[in-house]
């Protein structure tokens, strides 16, 4: 590793570090101290940090606690989050299962992890609608990532992807499009970044992206829920989908396996020593346990495999091949960049490759949030707004990045937009910092606002959202945005924080409406705002 590059890796695990004892949070939905699910009932604890692809794995591991008679608390958080935790001096887990070894390798630099193995292997490929990938001509031929971008520069595809500096599934998406447009170099280097036809054919590629999400998992749910061309995911997640979608009465989705750019998640879990044998031996007796054949069988239902030279015969049904499936394909991963490497990919994603974001928040400063309220909000725009913070969470802003700031109470109380990644952005923090609670609450008052002012943005140059943080129950009819979205005819996604004593309700019935999400911003307000900003 580089000095520069080991000198900001330190800092970003410094960062996470503190954030996470200021704040007490980890992740969106759930703290350190509050697992997303808990299996068994044993006295006996083993705590898990995994990535969200593996909760359909939740069976199995049941049938591990049941057995045992132990308790596994599973909390689950992005690839990159588990990397980032791998750094700080405490880890409150006894074991990660991240979706890929990148994670590990990277952010294991004090070796604390042991025992690592690869549980389950998924390929990262692209599902399209099965008449769409017929018109295209990719049913029944190899295709590459060329062909891709050929259907995306003509405009005939668009689809959906997991943010790259976010998520496992579109890191490795991202990473394996480099390898394929730099012409399968044995590794990439800082060199080959440099490569302006790089930089053309890659701002094209993902010119292609019509939604982004934070979570691969989320991404399936919504892209089932919508009409959207294709996505990249896990071939895993392709399977849900499909059997989700054909149980609608929906066409499904043809996969396709980019041949020179096809990524690979290896699904490691790993045992965080802390120097407790029986817990190490709990460990390794639930590795044991799914590394067995009878349930690496069991896994392989769910749509995983597990090697690399196809599935076994009582398995081929799952993968069907009339979905563009190949049970006997043989899969070869590619070869990952040094780290210092891959941090330079993703700065050059977020600032250079991705298309602009267009953000805009919807902050409320109603009286109720005077006080603790109003300084967490602070302190959580500061972090997205301050550059320097930003960049150690990859959430900086692009030199074509637009930021909107719409502060309100029972009305909107102003304006202020910022174009850009300079000074114009960072001052719009101190229009944050100027600005003082009082006041009632009407948040679709401000969300209607959003709209009109995203009017004047031609968003097909843009991933736009409108990102809603309100602490209470809001005066005002959703009927009144739903008549403003419906006249807009955009599919711009209203993500909502829930703060204080927030009505869920409502927040729900907007996410629904724009196909969005609501997050928790009540343990932890500035993850909840770095976390919907991964969405964009």
């Amino acid at each position: 590793m580089s000095k520069k590059t080991g000198k900001r890796f330190a800092v970003l695990l410094l960062i996470v570090s503190i954030m996470l004892t200021l704040f007490s949070g980890c992740g969106s939905a759930e703290t350190q101290n509050e697992p997303g699910t808990v299996l068994g009932n044993g006295r006996s604890v083993l705590r898990i940090v995994s990535g969200s692809e593996n909760a359909e794995l939740e069976p199995i591991l049941q049938e591990f606690a049941d057995r045992e008679n132990v308790r596994i608390e599973m909390t689950y958080q992005g690839s990159l989050d588990i990397m980032r935790l791998l750094g700080d001096e405490e880890i409150p887990y006894d074991a990660v299962w991240p979706a890929s070894s990148l994670w590990l390798t990277v952010g294991d630099t004090g070796h604390r992890v042991k025992h690592a193995e690869s549980i389950s292997v998924t390929p990262v490929v692209f599902g399209i609608r099965k008449s769409l990938a017929e018109n295209l001509g990719f049913v029944g031929r190899e295709v590459s990532v060329g062909d891709l971008l050929g259907a995306i520069q003509n405009g005939s595809l668009s689809f959906c992807m997991t943010s790259a500096t976010q998520s496992n599934s579109g890191a490795s998406a991202y990473i394996g499009f480099l390898y394929a447009l730099l012409g399968n170099p044995e590794v990439i280097t800082e060199e080959d970044l440099q490569s302006e036809n790089l930089k053309s054919q890659m701002k094209e590629l993902l010119s292609g992206v019509d939604r982004s999400s934070g979570s691969s998992d989320w991404l399936k749910d919504m892209f089932v829920a919508s009409d959207y061309d294709a996505m990249v995911n896990y071939e895993c997640l392709m399977i849900q989908a499909n059997r989700e979608l054909e149980a609608q009465g929906k066409e499904p989705l043809y996969v396709v396996y980019p041949y020179d750019g096809l990524s690979l998640a290896d699904s490691p879990l790993g045992y965080v020593d802390q120097g407790d044998d029986q817990k190490e031996e709990l460990f390794l007796k639930l590795q044991e346990y799914l590394l067995s054949e009878e349930v690496q069988n069991e896994i392989q239902r769910t749509g995983r495999r597990t090697g690399y030279t196809g599935v076994s015969e009582e398995n081929r049904d799952v993968f069907q091949e009339d979905w563009g499936l190949q049970p006997d394909r043989v899969l070869s991963p590619i070869r990952m960049p040094d780290t210092d490497v891959l941090f330079e990919c993703l700065d050059l994603y977020q600032t250079d490759f991705k298309k602009p974001s267009l953000n805009v928040y919807c902050l409320d400063y109603s009286g109720s949030m005077r006080g603790e309220g109003n300084e967490q909000l602070e302190e959580a725009m500061k972090q997205l707004l301050i550059q320097e913070n930003a960049r150690q969470n990859f959430l900086q802003a692009s030199e074509n990045e637009v930021n909107i700031l719409i502060p309100f109470n029972e009305d909107v109380i102003d304006t202020y937009t910022a174009e850009g990644n300079g000074s114009d952005l960072e001052a719009l923090y101190n229009e944050v910092e100027d600005l003082g609670p009082r006041g009632g609450t009407d948040m679709y008052r401000a969300a209607v606002q959003a709209l009109e002012m995203l009017r004047e943005y031609d968003l097909s140059q843009y991933t736009p959202a409108i990102i809603l943080l309100t602490d209470g129950q809001s005066d005002g009819s959703i009927r009144d945005f739903e008549s403003s979205y419906q006249e807009m005819g955009e599919d711009i996604p209203v993500f909502s924080i829930m703060f204080g004593d927030a009505d869920e309700t409502q927040l729900e019935d907007l996410a629904e409406y724009t196909n969005a999400r609501v997050f928790d911003g009540r343990e932890n307000l500035t993850e909840a705002f770095q976390s919907v900003k991964g969405y964009n």
